[in-house]
């Protein structure tokens, strides 16, 4: 039997699952996320109320009456793709005719007076051998032969208005395609798992694939940051997008500003909820508040079916360039696969720690077509890891840093002086804000662990860490109660006493 994944048609064994569709098609899947499945295109036109008429002088669209017969729709649904590559058939002061095709519609022979816009069937002659389209450009009455049941009309124009005024007899259909709403893909497709069996014409949908916009550097490199497992997480849903808020605070510059239709992807530069990303299951406005981050190119139908907390397969075109914690040799290595010219700054030999690239964003990197790799040696690199019973001190570590949005992150040693066993880091107060006391420790700080000052004290946000345990002040320098634990150095913690103040630590989670 042949279904479509993805939109590829493929040819499977009778009574196959979506598992096993997915194996054969080889479809891009990551387990967990959410599956779409249409049963076909008389279920998903079932749905579908507005149309794009396409033509020689530009689009109309029509939309279908809520209480259009049955008769009237479903002869429209069967019919209207043989309209294109038609000629129109003829123009007049008050109407456009497209046309003729045979349908089994019963004529009449009542004079209606028509409306501006209203859409037609009109069986010319009183022959459903001769069934034309009416666009009516006019209020007016006519003896259309129309079917008995609402005189024929069952649409309405709704957008294109224009292009109807300007058409002639010389002018053509080109395509007609349903209008793809959010409520025609809810009401459509559903959520399966992977053991459903599918049947013939069946389209199932496993990925988003997003296409970045060069325009907007620093807002695709917080995409790539989000998807960088291959998948997103859909932290807030409504009627018009989905929202991922993992980054929420995470700011960055304004950039290209758009137009906010469906499938476009943004991320929010100012205000309440800075950081955040949405993608548009409805148009919106433009607004400065929003840079554009790129659209979704395939995989819309399960944007619109998600929920809050699921997970969505995604594909980024193109992909992310991120070499910070390869070695100099590795990151050669992908970069010449991706015919990019590194350029080795720092320690430059093979087994050197790369901790930034510069460009640091992956779309001016493809705009170079080079990078600059500064490494350390692998000594100098310090891991730690973060603990969970301190999510915001841990947040705040991770954005001073920069392991928000990437693999290496950074430290300048404050205070550091020979045989105090103690080291302390610059913070920012001004991110610092609102850090309560969490996970502060009661008895002892032992040797290795990551402290920052809470805003009980004056020195809200400063970093430290001791080199032995002490039970009486934290790693910065404060009592216990003024102090937040928020994980250890796991890695590098002896190495660590040699800096200086002022130097420059390049950290990292292991």
């Amino acid at each position: 039997m042949k279904v479509k994944v993805n939109g590829e048609e493929i040819e499977i064994p009778d009574g196959s699952t979506i598992r096993e569709a997915i194996k054969i098609s080889d479809a891009l899947y990551e387990d967990g996320c959410v599956l779409g499945v249409i049963k076909g295109k008389e279920e998903f036109e079932r749905h579908v109320n507005k149309y794009k008429i396409k033509t020689t002088k530009g689009s109309i669209i029509i939309e279908l009456l809520e209480d259009a017969p049955i008769d009237l729709v479903e002869t429209w649904k069967r019919i209207y793709k043989k309209l294109e590559d038609l000629r129109i058939r003829w123009t007049s002061s008050s109407e456009v005719s497209l046309g003729p095709l045979k349908t089994e519609l019963v004529p009449s022979k009542e004079e209606y007076t028509y409306n501006r816009w209203d859409v037609v069937m009109s069986l010319s002659g009183f022959s459903a051998d001769a069934t034309h389209i009416i666009l009516n450009k006019e209020k007016h009455a006519a003896v259309y032969g129309a079917p008995a049941d609402n005189h024929g009309i069952f649409a309405r124009v709704i957008g294109g208005k224009r292009t109807i005024m300007k058409l002639t007899d010389e002018d053509y259909i080109k395509n007609i395609k349903p209008v793809v709403e959010r409520k025609s893909i809810v009401n459509s497709a559903a959520i399966t798992d992977l053991d459903t069996i599918i049947t013939e014409g069946n389209e199932i949908f496993t990925y988003v694939k997003v296409i970045l916009s060069d325009k907007s550097p620093q807002s695709a490199e917080q995409f790539f940051s989000l998807s960088e497992d291959g998948k997103i997480k859909v932290d807030y849903e409504s009627d018009s997008f989905i929202g991922l808020y993992d980054l929420q605070g995470l700011e960055k510059d304004p950039e290209f500003i758009d137009q906010r239709r469906r499938g476009t992807i943004t991320l929010r530069n100012i205000g309440k909820g800075v950081g955040r990303i949405y993608i548009y299951r409805e148009d919106r406005v433009s607004t400065p508040s929003h840079n554009l981050v790129g659209h979704v190119e395939k995989g819309m139908e399960l944007v619109d079916i998600s929920r809050y907390q699921d997970y969505l397969t995604v594909k980024t075109e193109p992909e992310r360039l991120m070499v910070m914690s390869m070695t100099q040799k590795k990151a050669d290595d992908y970069l010449n696969n991706r015919g990019v010219q590194q350029i080795r700054k720092g320690v430059t030999d093979d087994n050197a720690i790369v901790v930034e690239q510069y460009p640091r964003y992956s779309l001016e990197i493809l705009k170079e077509a080079k990078v600059e790799t500064l490494g350390i040696s692998p000594d100098e690199l310090i891991y730690v890891n973060l603990n969970d019973a301190s999510p915001r001190s841990s947040w705040y570590f991770r954005k001073v840093t920069g392991l928000l949005d990437a693999p290496v992150g950074f430290l300048k040693v404050h205070f550091a002086f020979p045989g105090m066993k103690v080291m302390m880091f610059e913070g920012q107060s001004k991110e610092a804000k609102g850090i309560v006391p969490e996970n502060s420790p009661e008895n002892c700080v032992k040797a290795g662990e990551i402290g920052i000052t809470n805003m009980s004290r004056r020195h809200i946000g400063m970093i430290g860490v001791r080199f032995e345990d002490n039970d009486e002040f934290g790693p910065t320098g404060e009592p216990f109660n003024g102090t937040n634990i928020i994980g250890k150095i796991v890695k590098g913690l002896n190495n660590l006493e040699k800096f200086k103040e002022g130097d420059i630590v390049y950290v990292a989670e292991k």
